[in-house]
């Protein structure tokens, strides 16, 4: 027996809205129960789930895993959003049982949290000198939040920073098309030679694997590290900034005073990234047999979604920052990366631009959903009085 979501709008519709809407569907999507099976993106059928609690339970569950192989055979990969198999790229991503466990003990000590932390005077002063270089006036969708995390995690990997245009044009061209994609990936393995000439983490990560991984696959893991790395960030960033300016504003027509940071930073953090998590689900799990969740029998090989989006507001969902970056065995390996450049570019911008104010109405603003199973993003964040404090 399945469901099927049959009444609201499609949870994967593209559009442009306001920041404060909700995202399409979702309340169709949460009446409709616990697991939902509708239509993928890219045909067939997709499960969809859409509370906190079965969601916990599937990330963990041995049987639903996220190795493409899997994936209905007629879905083109690009267009679907698709990475490589386990057997034909070695990736955190997509590697089950002791594979993934092994690249997770070579990537953890690298992005621990003491060491994320330790970092953080760092990436406030890249903030800072970014944000410094921009002028009174500028668009922080456009002219930082794509080149701050690169920056931070170029600085990490030792890739020097004369190729910091070469990875954001590179990360730009993912979203084209075939050719675009082809270019960026060759792009990437330039970019993953490079800091492995250098000390940092990509050498360090090419240590600390087995010498039978080949420099192919350790380009691969290094193209994961930089792309992912900028993508969870960057759309992430624009929101929190997007977040403190609002509030700034707010503060400014009631005569409050605004001071340094938000008293609670992490909170603050992790609010913006379970109201606007980084993309709307989960990346792709697929059933090895047949699977009950909720009294909804699934196939083997069937998709699997987690509706992230949608659970902001679910009374079962824990604190922090919710499942943005998962949970389970494939919890995002660089989590703590990203609370930390997220955390210092706010205390940049609060403590070392007090004048910086939004260009436009608060209700001006928008962001654009571009459909399927990508993130929204701001579609721009003008702002002015983009002056360091004297």
């Amino acid at each position: 027996m399945t469901q099927q979501s049959s009444h609201g709008a499609c949870p994967f519709a593209g559009g442009t809205r306001r920041p404060d809407e909700p995202y399409p569907g979702r309340e169709a999507l949460r009446a409709a129960g616990p697991v939902v099976v509708t239509e993928a993106p890219a045909g067939g059928p997709v499960a969809v789930v859409t509370t906190a609690a079965l969601a916990r339970a599937v990330l963990g569950d041995p049987r639903i895993v996220k190795d493409t192989a899997l994936a209905p055979p007629d879905w083109e990969p690009r267009a679907a959003g698709l990475e490589p198999a386990a057997a034909d790229a070695l990736s955190l991503t997509t590697a089950e049982g002791e594979a993934h466990a092994a690249l997770r003990r070579a990537h953890a000590p690298m992005l621990s949290p003491r060491r994320m932390r330790a970092r953080q005077p760092l990436m406030r002063d890249t903030a800072r000198e970014l944000l410094a270089g921009l002028g009174d006036a500028a668009d922080l969708t456009a002219d930082f939040t794509t080149r701050y995390p690169l920056t931070v995690v170029g600085d990490l990997l030792g890739l020097p920073r004369t190729m910091i245009d070469d990875a954001v044009d590179a990360c730009r061209r993912m979203f084209g098309d075939a050719a675009d994609g082809a270019a960026a990936m060759g792009a990437f393995a330039r970019l993953g030679a490079a800091a492995l000439q250098h000390d940092g983490l990509a050498r360090e990560l090419r240590g600390r694997l087995p010498a039978s991984v080949t420099d192919d696959e350790v380009h691969y893991l290094l193209f994961a590290l930089i792309f992912a790395g900028q993508l969870t960030t960057d759309i992430a960033l624009g929101f929190l900034l997007a977040r403190v300016l609002v509030a700034r504003d707010g503060a400014q027509r009631s005569s409050t005073r605004t001071g340094g940071p938000p008293a609670d930073m992490p909170a603050l953090v992790d609010d913006v990234l379970r109201r606007d998590p980084p993309a709307p689900f989960t990346l792709w799990r697929f059933t090895t047999e047949e699977v009950e969740l909720a009294g909804v029998v699934l196939a083997p090989r069937t998709p699997v979604l987690v509706d992230l989006a949608g659970l902001a507001d679910d009374p079962g969902a824990a604190a922090g920052s919710g499942l943005a970056f998962g949970a389970g065995p494939h919890v995002c390996a660089g989590i703590h990366l990203a609370r930390a450049e997220l955390a210092a570019a706010v205390e940049v911008l609060v403590a070392d631009f007090p004048h910086a104010r939004l260009a436009v109405p608060a209700a001006d603003l928008r962001r654009v959903d571009p459909g399927g199973v990508e993130g929204s993003r701001l579609a721009a964040l003008p702002v002015h009085g983009l002056r360091p404090r004297e």
